[in-house]
């Protein structure tokens, strides 16, 4: 089964255009290692919860919005394979991050069903 890379990030809503441009220069370093795909979602409708929320999780502050992405692996042997080469490639170390690094949720998910 798939293994997916999720991230949840707060993004200046002003580096929206160098927030894309970052994983448009990332998205092929992924792949040359064996990513199937990769996916940037903006925030549109991030409702406020009443226990806890997307905003809250990532300590958004004003003039920010969360944005979400995962990369598609074709499994977790790739996946752990790609992140070993990825932390060792000044390609990936040497890039700014148009967002605060300490505040992104990240995680990876086995894919148990699909529809």
């Amino acid at each position: 089964m798939p293994f997916l890379d999720i991230t949840v990030i707060p993004v200046p809503t002003a580096n929206k255009a160098a927030y894309l441009e970052h994983s448009r220069h990332t998205t092929p370093f992924f792949k040359e290692l064996g990513a199937v795909s990769v996916t940037e979602c903006w925030g549109e409708d991030i409702p406020d919860g009443k226990v806890t929320d997307f905003k809250r999780a990532v300590a958004l502050q004003d003039g920010e919005t969360v944005a979400v992405g995962w990369i598609t692996w074709p499994d977790k042997a790739v996946r752990d394979t790609a992140w070993e080469k990825l932390m060792q490639d000044e390609r990936m170390m040497g890039m700014p991050m148009p967002f605060d690094g300490k505040r992104m949720i990240f995680a990876g998910f086995e894919v148990v069903l699909e529809g």
